[in-house]
Order: structure tokens, then sequence, then C-alpha cells
């Protein structure tokens, strides 16, 4: 029987799990393949080409830009610091000189005798990519970046703001259909990933923050509270870039959500281990979903294959995504291959699912539905 395609989100226990890590642009790869590198470990960096400062030199001196050569004191080349002179008038007898000074600190790049303008660039900005995990550099690219592969714990969330951080899990709630509430967040979260149940109130996103944690995780989230943490509207583009100190990772979706006891239970079941985190998130085309990777120990000989999601069959474990049955995890039981027509007259391709929680057997809209990969 042909399989059905469905998006998929991962929640392993023990998956092969590769990130590629790539400079913006080409520079210097710092390790060897086949070298074990942690997760804060440099892998590659380069020089970003410094801001540019134009100055007009011949309108402050007024003077023709043909003639700057006559009186640029500076050369092509030349390191510069704030207020050194560029250029200057000869005066008269000595006197009534006039002048320009850099307003910042660089190089001069150049200047040019038709516009009048010299250019200064300020110092190169360096960019450093760490390897994010604790791993083995698989595969080398040339001038560009890393692989790192590990054998890790790897769980996918719904939606995420912030971008990769990294610290050690700490449990907050007793278990996974608990909210985690600012009366549970102390001095002790600072540097940690803290795991709750079913929802975040903004309260304690706030007081997590300030309180320094790394990043949290939990089945629910107000998508309201995200304008007041970001401070504008979250569309469709990526998110991973937003200007906050604590990452959010969303496993469910918005509202009042019961975190799945499987993620619950995996979470909880390393709690004191260090995790790197990454709340980039893109629900259109080229999904990209927030995650949590927590490297294993003493896996060598290990022969795991990365975890690769097959299409919906029978027998594969789902959650529904839309209401009445939102966020709840069952199993196909049928896979009809004739269109069905849906309560809102449309005709669609559909699943029976056999749902857990309530036992139902119901007949769902495959689009309603995502893979739910455990092992």
């Amino acid at each position: 029987m042909a399989h059905a395609y469905t998006p998929g989100l991962k929640v392993l226990a023990k998956t092969l799990v590769s990130k590629t890590r790539r400079l913006p642009l080409k520079g210097d790869v710092k390790v060897r393949e086949g070298e074990s590198v942690k997760a804060d470990q440099i892998v590659a960096h380069t020089d970003l080409p410094g801001n540019i400062f134009p100055v007009n030199v011949a309108n402050f001196l007024n003077v023709e830009p043909s003639e700057l050569d006559d009186f640029m004191v500076r050369k092509q080349g030349d390191e510069i610091k704030k207020g050194d002179i560029l250029a200057e008038t000869k005066g008269f007898f000595g006197l009534f000189k006039s002048s320009v000074a850099s307003p910042v600190e660089g190089v001069l790049d150049s200047y040019s005798k038709v516009t009048g303008q010299a250019i200064i660039r300020e110092a190169p900005i360096p960019v450093n990519i760490a390897a994010y995990i604790d791993g083995t550099v698989s595969e080398l690219i040339p001038e560009e970046g890393v692989v790192v592969q590990t054998t890790a714990a790897f769980v996918q969330g719904i939606f995420g703001i912030g971008g990769e951080r990294r610290g050690t899990l700490k449990i907050l709630t007793k278990d996974s259909g608990s909210p985690l509430t600012e009366d549970l967040i102390d001095e002790s979260c600072k540097g940690k990933i803290l795991v709750g149940g079913s929802f975040l109130t903004l309260y304690a996103f706030k007081k997590a923050e300030k309180m320094g944690a790394e990043g949290i995780i939990v089945g629910g989230f107000n998508y309201k509270d995200i304008k007041d943490i970001v401070g504008y509207d979250i569309g469709v583009a990526i998110t991973g870039e937003e200007p906050v100190n604590t990452t959010l990772i969303v496993t469910e979706g918005f509202g009042e959500i019961k975190m799945a006891d499987q993620t619950f239970e995996l979470l909880k079941s390393h709690e004191g281990d260090i995790a790197s985190i990454n709340g980039a998130t893109q629900i259109r085309a080229g999904v990209i979903r927030p995650e949590v990777i927590i490297s294993l120990k003493d896996t060598a000989g290990d022969k795991i294959k990365p975890s690769a999601i097959k299409g919906m069959d029978i027998g594969t474990v789902v959650r529904v995504i839309r209401a009445p049955y939102f966020g709840l995890l069952g199993e196909v039981t049928e896979l009809p291959h004739e269109l069905q027509r849906l309560a809102s007259g449309s005709m669609a391709r559909v699943a029976r699912v056999k749902i857990f929680e309530t036992q139902e057997d119901v007949l769902l809209p495959r689009a309603n539905l995502e893979i739910y990969e455990t092992k």
C-alpha cells in the first residue's frame, strides 16, 4: 500500500543528529574531520568587512575634488584613529588652515578625485561559529564550516522564539499537565533550561528571563503574549533572531495544552544533563522546527542511523493539529483510498484514528494530522 505523506514531529530517546555549522562567507575552518568537539568550541571563523563612513573632504576644505592629492595627509590603506587628520589645506603663511578629521577609527579605504569623498572602513567584525552540540566532525566544508554529528535525545517543538542556547535541564512542574507559573522560578534557574507542563504565563517568562534562565520548554503559550516579549507581531517569517535572553520552545501549541507525556518523560529522564536548544521556527515552505538536543554519553560503537520520517501508514502514531481533538495523540487504524465528504461539505482524504486519551475511534482529514515519531 502506498504511504500517505504528512508532516512529522520527532520525539526520540536515541538517534543520530547531524548539524551543519556554516559561515556566512568564506573563512577558516578550525577543526579536522573526525575530531571530537564540545558545543562551545569554535569550529570556523571569518571576518565580516567593517562598516564604511564616507567623508566629503573636498566640501569641508572648499577645494575641487581633482585637487585632493595636494591636500590628503593620509594615504590609502593607512590605519586611522578617531580624530586623526585626513586632509589639510596649506593655509596662508602657515595660518588659517582648514582640516578634516576622521569621525571613526579604521582604515582609509579610498578617496575619489571625482566625488571628493574619502571612505573610512571600520575594523573587520569577527564571526565565530561554535559546534553547538558535543559530537564528532563528520564532514568538512572547505573554507565554510563543518558538519557535527552526535548520538542524542532529540525533541522537536511546534513554535519557538530566540536562538541557540545551552544549559542544564531543570524540571519545574510535577507532571506534564501542570502549568509553569512564576512562583516556581527562583535564582536557582540561572543558566538553566526550564521544563514545564501545560502552560507558561507571560509573568513566568519575564521572571525566568530576569533570573537568567537560558531557555524554557513548555506545552502551551498564549500567542498574544509574544508581542509583549519581542515588541512586535510574529508573522510567518522565520523566527530565532528575536531580542530575548531566554529562548522559548512550545512543544504542543498555543493555549493551555498539556505537554505530551512522552516528551515530558523524556526530558525528565535527562534532568541535570546539558541540552542545546534553538527556537528558530519556519512554518511555510522549508519547515524549520525548534529543537532540543541532549548529547548522550558512552555511545562509542553504537550503530545508529539518522531518523527519517516515512509516510503515514496503519499503526503510525499521529497527533491531531486541529480542534476538537487538538494536541491529542492517536494511532492510525485505517487509511481509506476514497475521498470522504467532511462536515463542511468539502471532499478530502481522511484517516481513521484511535485517540489514546479517550479511546475514541474517529475519522479525521489527513491534513489535520502530523506524524509523531518516537523510539
